[in-house]
């Protein structure tokens, strides 16, 4: 850009310096013209012209850069689930059947006589106790597990911001000022023949000016904006696992006890004979008898039950690269322009005249 300015600059002070200054003297001409034409003369001018120049200029366009955000997906995963199916179980419990035994009694004949005296017998009878049987329990237990959170954090990221910075920037202004033209100077004659001439006179002549002129410059400054970026964290997540814990089981078992039972016993008295009788007598057996009843079995069952997984899907974001772009700077080219000028041309009439006809003396 400084170069620009300095050619503008020259442009500015070169193409005034052209023109033809205005001034009110003029030359003394003698009563006789001379002898003379006028003819053409092709002469050069200087001049400026506006070109433009293709520059460079750094530019940002926008594009889209390909990236991996994070989403959750609902999937079916498989898991066993225990359900109660009915089933028959075979067992076998004790019963008491009664059934008719052979057994002697005793008669009294009267030779003897028998008679029935009270005694205790001890017997074994059946008894249902209670007792603890370990057995195992699946119980839920709580438990820590470690699982990877995604959160956004808010992070600063360096980036280029153009802002205005004033400047000062030298200018060139013309000014007309007066200047004084000393001597004496010939205005003219009046009707009678008398010249009029003035003393120092003044014109006008064009200059330039420095002056400063406050313009605004464009800069680059670097700030911070907030960004934000994925980060996984740890987190503690409570779950429930199954473990075995043994228990105790009530269960009943059957055991044998000795009771005492009163029984009459048959005693012989003199005089009385004791005589023995078969007899069927009904008598009380334990036996075991098998049955079917309907028990739970638990079984496992496949079941699909939904899940979220953390899949990764392309996604685009919008950044801007930097590009060269071809831009239009005006600049002054320096040019020469042809131009007819018109002068006098003086003849003069002496000896060597033939010679020289046609020649230039100088500038009217």
């Amino acid at each position: 850009m400084r170069w620009l300015a300095i050619l503008v600059l020259i442009a500015c002070v070169a193409i005034p310096s052209f023109t033809k200054p205005t001034s009110v003297s003029r030359v003394k001409r003698s009563f006789h013209e001379p002898e003379g034409y006028w003819t053409k003369k092709l002469i050069w001018k200087p001049d400026w012209v506006k070109v433009w120049h293709t520059h460079k200029k750094l530019a940002w366009k926008p594009d889209w850069k390909r990236i991996q955000v994070p989403i959750w997906k609902e999937i079916q995963v498989p898991i066993w689930k225990e359900h109660q199916v009915p089933d028959w179980k075979v067992i076998t419990k004790p019963i008491w059947k009664e059934v008719q035994v052979p057994a002697w009694k005793e008669i009294q004949v009267p030779v003897w006589k028998e008679i029935q005296v009270p005694a205790w017998k001890e017997i074994q009878v059946p008894e249902w106790i209670e007792i603890k049987v370990p057995d195992w329990k699946e119980v839920q237990v709580p438990d820590k597990k470690q699982i990877w959170k995604p959160i956004w954090k808010e992070i600063q990221v360096p980036i280029w911001k153009e802002h205005q910075v004033p400047d000062w920037k030298k200018i060139w202004i013309p000014v007309w000022v007066k200047e004084g033209i000393h001597g004496d100077h010939y205005l003219g004659k009046d009707h009678h023949g008398n010249e009029y001439t003035a003393h120092d006179i003044w014109k006008k002549k064009l200059i330039w000016k420095p002056e400063w002129k406050k313009i605004w410059r464009t800069e680059k400054k670097q700030v911070w904006i907030p960004e934000k970026k994925l980060e996984w964290v740890p987190e503690w997540k409570t779950i429930w696992r199954v473990v075995k814990q043994q228990i105790w089981r009530p269960e009943k078992k059957q055991i044998w006890k000795t009771h005492k039972k009163q029984i009459w016993l048959p005693k012989k008295v003199q005089e009385w004979r004791t005589e023995k009788k078969q007899i069927w007598i009904p008598k009380k057996e334990l036996i075991w008898k098998q049955e079917k009843v309907q028990i739970w079995r638990t079984e496992k069952k496949q079941i699909w039950v939904p899940e979220k997984k953390l899949i990764w899907k392309d996604d685009y974001k919008q950044i801007w690269v930097p590009v060269w772009k071809e831009i239009q700077v005006p600049a002054w080219k320096k040019i020469w322009k042809p131009i007819w000028q018109k002068f006098w041309v003086t003849v003069h009439h002496h000896d060597h005249d033939h010679h020289d006809h046609g020649h230039d003396h100088g500038w009217r």
